[in-house]
């Protein structure tokens, strides 16, 4: 296993995924920081939170999208913004198969609030399935940073390097 995990060649596999998984994380918070009460009427259509906190997560969510996005585009903390894409793809997924579940007949909100382009189906949950995916591969075989600013922070000057013994300017 452990020499499946160092193959050099994940990080160039890894490295088209974050960006496509950052573009569509990107894309999708547009719509709801735009337009916070559209998207808290779908985050309230699926029935799966207090109304309490309906309008909390319909302002917080797309922020912390806008956050992953950004940092698995550019490749800081890379594995933490993956995490991050994945739990949210688990809760949405969760979210998805209860209204799904229940029969609801409504809009995802991923890409647009209350409109027939993004109905709720079987395959929007293979969709995310496939996003679930690629972010856990992100998470667990992106570790030789590639083109990201994490590897740049870690080759700067006067930096520690991992396994030195030097830190922090200490002998």
């Amino acid at each position: 296993m452990r020499g499946i995990l160092a193959w050099p060649g994940h990080t160039w596999i890894a490295l088209p995924m974050r960006l496509y998984l950052g573009f569509v994380f990107l894309y999708a918070c547009m719509h709801k920081i735009a337009d916070p009460s559209a998207f808290a009427l779908d985050v309230a259509t699926y029935q799966v939170l207090p109304l309490s906190l309906v309008n909390l997560a319909a302002l917080i969510l797309p922020w912390v999208e806008l956050l992953a996005g950004i940092m698995i585009v550019v490749g800081f903390r890379t594995r933490t913004a993956a995490l991050l894409i994945a739990g949210m793809m688990v809760v949405f997924m969760v979210a998805l198969a209860w209204a799904l579940h229940q029969g609801y007949d409504m809009s995802c909100g991923c890409f647009a609030s209350a409109s027939d382009e993004d109905p709720i189906s079987g395959r929007t949950l293979l969709r995310d399935s496939g996003w679930l995916a690629l972010a856990l591969y992100v998470l667990v075989f992106d570790r030789r940073r590639g083109l990201s600013l994490d590897r740049w922070l870690a080759r700067r000057p006067g930096r520690a390097v991992q396994g030195n013994g030097a830190a922090g300017g200490r002998p």
